[in-house]
C-alpha cells in the first residue's frame, strides 16, 4: 500500500513539475503516467475520467490526480495524488514569480515563453486525438461533437452550458 501511495505521489509530482501551461498542459503527462507507465487505467477509463473531470468546476489536473488516486488506493491515494500534483505548482509559483516578474521584459525570457506555447498546444492536440478515439464510437457522438463545436466556435456558448447540454443529451439519447 505504501508503495502505491508513493508511486501516485511521484507520478503526479512528475506531471506537476513538467506540465507547462496549467492543468490542460499536464494532461498528456498525466495520461502517460496513469495509462502508459503504471497501467492504473486503460485509455477508455482515462477518457471517461477526463470527461467526468471536465464536467466539474476547478482545475482539471488536480481533479484527475484526485480521481486517479482514489481509483488506485482510495482516500489515501486521492490525497497522495493530489499532493503530488499541487506541490510543484505551489513551490514553483512562489519561486518563479519573482524571477519572471523581474525579467519579463528581457527578450530571451519572452522568447522562452513564446517558444513553449506551441509545444503545449501540440501536447493538448495529442491528448484530444487520443480521447477522440474512444469518445466517438458511432455517428450519434459525431452529432454531439458537431453541435458542441457550433455552440463553442460560432454561437459562443459558454463551455459550462455545453457540458450541461452534453450530459443532458447523453442521458436521454446515448444510453
Amino acid at each position: 500500500m505504501m508503495r502505491q501511495l508513493w508511486d501516485l505521489f511521484v507520478a503526479f509530482l512528475r506531471a506537476g513539475l513538467f506540465g507547462y501551461g496549467g492543468g490542460p498542459g499536464s494532461i498528456p503527462l498525466i495520461k502517460r503516467e496513469v495509462v502508459d507507465i503504471y497501467g492504473w487505467m486503460t485509455d477508455e477509463q482515462f477518457a471517461e475520467a477526463l470527461a467526468f473531470g471536465n464536467a466539474l468546476p476547478g482545475p482539471i489536473a488536480t481533479k484527475l490526480a484526485t480521481y486517479v488516486g482514489f481509483h488506485v488506493a482510495g482516500t489515501a491515494g486521492a490525497i497522495a495524488g493530489t499532493a503530488g500534483m499541487v506541490l510543484p505548482t505551489a513551490v514553483g509559483m512562489v519561486a518563479l514569480y519573482g524571477v519572471f516578474s523581474a525579467y519579463r521584459h528581457v527578450s530571451w525570457v519572452q522568447g522562452m515563453l513564446n517558444g513553449v506555447k506551441p509545444v503545449v498546444a501540440i501536447l493538448l492536440l495529442g491528448v484530444t486525438l487520443d480521447v477522440a478515439r474512444t469518445a466517438f464510437p458511432g455517428w450519434p457522438f459525431y452529432l454531439v461533437a458537431a453541435g458542441a463545436a457550433v455552440g463553442l466556435f460560432w454561437l459562443k456558448v459558454h463551455p459550462a452550458v455545453l457540458i450541461a447540454l452534453g450530459l443532458l443529451v447523453g442521458g436521454v439519447f446515448l444510453r
